[in-house]
Order: structure tokens, then C-alpha cells, then sequence
């Protein structure tokens, strides 16, 4: 069994995982999605970092299911979380840490900086068409997810990624279709940054509620490998 620590990505909330949680869950593990305090000005990434812990510590002292011990802890960061996840993987020891199109950070390196350390920038990705994000997520779910929208305002984007690139063992899922991060940059990404080979899953970039049930598969997989 595996506890699952679930990290939305920029702007968003733990509800872009509430398809992913129960499909988790019936496989036997424990899901803990978190709310980054993404709407609080002049935070650092140590401070995320904070919350989430703080939040598994309360999800641990909910459950039913014990405190944790003897479950493996695994890390999971969408998009933008990825530079969170990172960084929690490292502070709480975990078993494993999974990007799901994941940014994947350089210690020393800013938020900023990745964008063109990556090569991102050079791919002509139009970030301001919905379509790049929200391709092939049913429409109910898309009005769904611009509800739970929230403004990221953390400061820490442009201070420097404050981790020491501890070796975690480490996953990366890609999404097929995904216009934000396209296929090959994510596969290569994921070959550079972390040294692994992508596991493709279909679905777009909000894959976590375009396409729930690959994701929680490959995710319960990759625990199940650890």
C-alpha cells in the first residue's frame, strides 16, 4: 500500500484530482490531495512545501488507516508542481516522486529560468488559448475546472529552486495529446531531468480529469515498482 500525496498544478486546487482519488483508493492506496496556499503573496516553495506537509500530517490523523507507518510515500506533482513535489520528496524522504507533465527542477534554478533551460520556449506553445490546456477534457468538467481557478501570486517563482536534487526514485507520465507540454518535449524532459523514460498515458494536459483511469493505473503501477 502507498500513500499518494497529490500536488495540483499553477492556479489550480485539489480538486483537479478528485477523479484520480477514489480510482486510487480502490486499488488499495491512500490518496491525500493538497491545497498549495497559491493565493498568498510572497511565499517560498519551503512554505508550499510546509502546507503540504502540514496537510498530510492532518489527512494521516483523519484516517482510519493509521498514521502512515509502513506505507510507502509516494510524491506526485502536475505541470507546475512539479517544482513542489520536488522539493517535498526530498524534505519528507519519500519512496517515489512522479511527474505528471511535470516541470522538473534544477536546484539553483528559478521557475523562470526553466522555460528556456528546457527549451520550452523555443516551441511556440500559445499559452493564453484554453484549448492547450483543456484538450480532451469533457466540457462539464472544462466550466468545472475554471471555477476552481485560483490566481498563483507565490514569489518564490523567481527565487532560485531551494532543493539539493536528493536521488528519489522518480517517474514521469506523459500525455499523449498534451498541447502545453507536447509528447516528445515531455519524453525528452523527462530523459534529461530525471533520467527515466516517460510511461505515455492518453489524454491532454489536465489528463488528471481528461483521462482519470490510465493516470490512476499508471500511478498504482509505479508504487507497486518501488
Amino acid at each position: 500500500m502507498a500513500t499518494f500525496v497529490l500536488i495540483h498544478g499553477g492556479g489550480s486546487s485539489s480538486w483537479d484530482w478528485h477523479l484520480v482519488v477514489p480510482k486510487l483508493e480502490e486499488a488499495g492506496h491512500r490518496a491525500v490531495a493538497v491545497d498549495l496556499p497559491v493565493e498568498e503573496p510572497g511565499l517560498s516553495l519551503v512554505d508550499y512545501a510546509d502546507s503540504v506537509s502540514a496537510q498530510l500530517d492532518e489527512a494521516r490523523g483523519d484516517s482510519s488507516d493509521g498514521d502512515g507507518q509502513g506505507e510507502q510515500l509516494v510524491i506526485v506533482g502536475h505541470s507546475l508542481g512539479g517544482f513542489t513535489a520536488a522539493l517535498v520528496a526530498e524534505r519528507l524522504d519519500a519512496d517515489g516522486l512522479v511527474y505528471v507533465a511535470g516541470m522538473i527542477p534544477k536546484p539553483g534554478e528559478t521557475m523562470q529560468e526553466w522555460w528556456d533551460a528546457t527549451g520550452h520556449s523555443a516551441l511556440g506553445v500559445d499559452s493564453e488559448d484554453e484549448l492547450v490546456f483543456y484538450n480532451l477534457v469533457p466540457d462539464d468538467l472544462v466550466v468545472d475546472a475554471k471555477a476552481h481557478v485560483r490566481e498563483e501570486t507565490g514569489s518564490w517563482m523567481d527565487a532560485p529552486w531551494p532543493g539539493v536534487g536528493r536521488e528519489t526514485p522518480t517517474g514521469f507520465i506523459a500525455a499523449e495529446d498534451d498541447l502545453f507540454f507536447p509528447l516528445e518535449f515531455a519524453k525528452q524532459h523527462a530523459r534529461d531531468r530525471a533520467g527515466v523514460e516517460a510511461v505515455v498515458v492518453p489524454g491532454g494536459h489536465y489528463v488528471a480529469i481528461g483521462a482519470p483511469d490510465p493516470l490512476a493505473k499508471a500511478l498504482a503501477e509505479f508504487a507497486d515498482g518501488l
